[in-house]
């Protein structure tokens, strides 16, 4: 598991105290019958001792790498971006779009990958085939599909070029981010950099059905129709499209309704580590979303300029600190059922899951004590 922070400099003080307790600890010695009852005391006091040292080096180790998470969050907000796409087919850079321009395609699809390519080529197959075809039948819809390389060492990034040289760096497009940063980072940087009206983020293995964004995209506007006038409905849907930039609205896929049919075929480890992990997010984010880790969400761009500016977890919990952001901006969310195939090939490991803690430890610390600034 990599870990992306260093230790405090005041951790190896706590370290060499907590040594010290131990070499004090007067049963590393030997002492007479009469003394042994006088000891025993000193040895409960300085086993406290310990322990508390343990647990400040602890709180210290999470509040520094908390605060150090917020620095570079807000040096990450005030650079401009310097980032780019390849056109292999004129061998010229695209400069790269921002989340805060107008936008100029109706959606965006955001594809993090990170040495995906066996199962790539196949899902960017049924997605194009869909795009393409919804294109022909409505003039209207304009698309981008936007693959963020999160630092792969394998063939990509190729895959990714040889579907931009087919159909072109205006619907398809890569970007490149040098070194693993974390699929969250890799949406992060995807979602600021899109063009579309809506963002849908959705996983390189296909594992849910393309044609499910429909019901995302209905529930968008169905959220948004009660955002713009509780009370009222908009007169029509072209007028409700024409608003929609302005309307912040986020729909997230779940799979909450397959959770018995994958208890049932699951290893009872495996349903213990998920029921263990679920009560962890309950803590973190609160409750009203079931499913928090589909990788399956649609954002308005109004949204998705609060949340991606705002988010600052890289790797596997920024799902939960999006819900957590959607609850503190007032945005509105909710979940729809999608279609979900498991598909061979998954990155979540056991070093994975207790990084998941960690990170949903640092949600808890960062916007409970105020040291993660949100910005409205």
């Amino acid at each position: 598991m990599e870990w992306p922070w260093s230790l405090p400099d005041h951790i190896p003080l706590f370290l060499a105290l907590s040594s010290l307790v131990r070499l004090l600890n007067p049963n590393s010695f030997s002492f007479s019958s009469s003394a042994r009852r006088d000891s025993a005391m000193i040895s409960s006091v300085l086993l406290l001792a310990q322990a508390v040292i343990s647990l400040l080096a602890i709180a210290a180790f999470f509040l520094e790498t908390v605060r150090k998470i917020g620095c570079k969050h807000s040096l990450a907000r005030t650079d401009a971006s310097d980032a780019f796409f390849e056109d292999p087919n004129s061998l010229k850079k695209v400069p790269c779009p921002s989340i805060f321009d107008h936008a100029e395609k109706y959606l965006s699809l955001i594809v993090p990958a990170y040495n995906e390519e066996h199962r790539l080529p196949g899902a960017l197959v049924e997605m194009m085939s869909y795009l393409q075809q919804r294109a022909a039948t409505d003039k209207s819809f304009t698309y981008e599909v936007l693959i963020v390389d999160d630092g792969s060492f394998d063939k990509t990034s190729k895959v990714a070029f040889d579907f931009v040289r087919k159909y072109k760096i205006d619907n398809v497009r890569v970007l490149l981010l040098g070194r693993n940063h974390g699929k969250g980072e890799a949406i992060r940087k995807g979602m600021l950099h899109s063009r579309g009206e809506l963002l849908l983020m959705l996983d390189a293995d296909g594992a849910t059905k393309i044609t499910d964004l429909e019901k995302l995209e209905s529930q968008i506007y169905a959220l948004a129709e009660i955002r713009i006038d509780g009370k009222s409905p908009v007169g029509s849907s072209i007028d409700l499209k024409s608003k929609l930039l302005d309307i912040e609205v986020s729909v997230f896929g779940s799979r909450a309704h397959l959770e018995q049919q994958a208890l049932a075929t699951r290893k009872w480890y495996r349903n213990f580590l998920m029921k263990g992990f679920h009560l962890v997010v309950l803590f973190a984010a609160g409750p009203g979303i079931r499913d928090t880790q589909c990788g399956f969400k649609m954002f308005t761009r109004a949204a998705a300029r609060k949340l991606f500016t705002n988010i600052r977890l890289k790797r596997w919990c920024f799902d939960v600190e999006i819900v957590y952001l959607c609850k503190w901006l007032n945005i509105p969310m909710s979940e729809v059922s999608v279609n979900w195939t498991e598909i061979p090939g998954s990155k979540v490991r056991l070093s994975s899951i207790v990084h998941m803690l960690f990170e949903l430890m640092l949600i808890r610390l960062g916007y409970g004590f105020g040291i993660w600034k949100i910005y409205a």
